[in-house]
């Protein structure tokens, strides 16, 4: 990113290259829409570009991607309801047989359709600890949080997730 800041567009390439698939598992998990999160990633990307000049290295580029992203996503929650999909992109594996594809399909519906039923701040925090696998300081300075706000968001979404997903549970068993 510093090489970026000085101008360079090739390390700005070599940095949506090497980040993309990161911003856009975020939006579409936030969005539930494979198209949007491409725009919200996009998006994101240049920022990071319109911002550059003024980068100070004080997290890790990850991070720093997180809360652009994060931003970006919850922008788009205020100006747009999230549509929900039907089912999730279908992702290169094994042949699993037609019982497990359809009990993979339900749960998939179940658990988006839970997200995003919860308020955007959980929504985000959701995604980025159980998703994107980010430490709470990670998710504090994504959503520009302290770390024990982070925390009880975790929690609060936790909370009101727990009966929308015993349900399903209910149902696969």
């Amino acid at each position: 990113m510093l090489g970026v800041r000085d101008g360079d567009l090739f390390a700005f390439e070599q940095l949506v290259l090497r980040h993309q698939a990161e911003a856009w598992r975020v939006a579409y998990r936030f969005t539930g829409d494979a198209a949007e999160a491409e725009d919200l990633a996009q998006q994101a990307f240049l920022k990071v570009l319109d911002a550059a000049p003024r980068y100070t290295a004080t997290a890790a580029f990850r991070t720093y991607l997180y809360q652009v992203v994060t931003r970006r996503c919850l922008d788009h929650r205020r100006k747009k309801r999230p549509v929900l999909m039907e089912v999730l992109p279908e992702c290169a594996t094994d042949a699993p047989t037609p019982g497990e594809e359809a009990d993979a399909v339900e749960r998939d519906q179940c658990i988006q359709s839970a997200l995003a039923a919860l308020p955007a701040d959980y929504r985000m925090a959701v995604v980025l600890r159980y998703f994107e696998g980010l430490s709470a300081a990670e998710m504090a300075v994504a959503m520009g949080r302290s770390v024990k706000a982070v925390e009880r968001l975790l929690a609060r979404a936790r909370d009101a997730l727990a009966p929308r997903l015993e349900l399903f549970r209910g149902k696969m068993r």
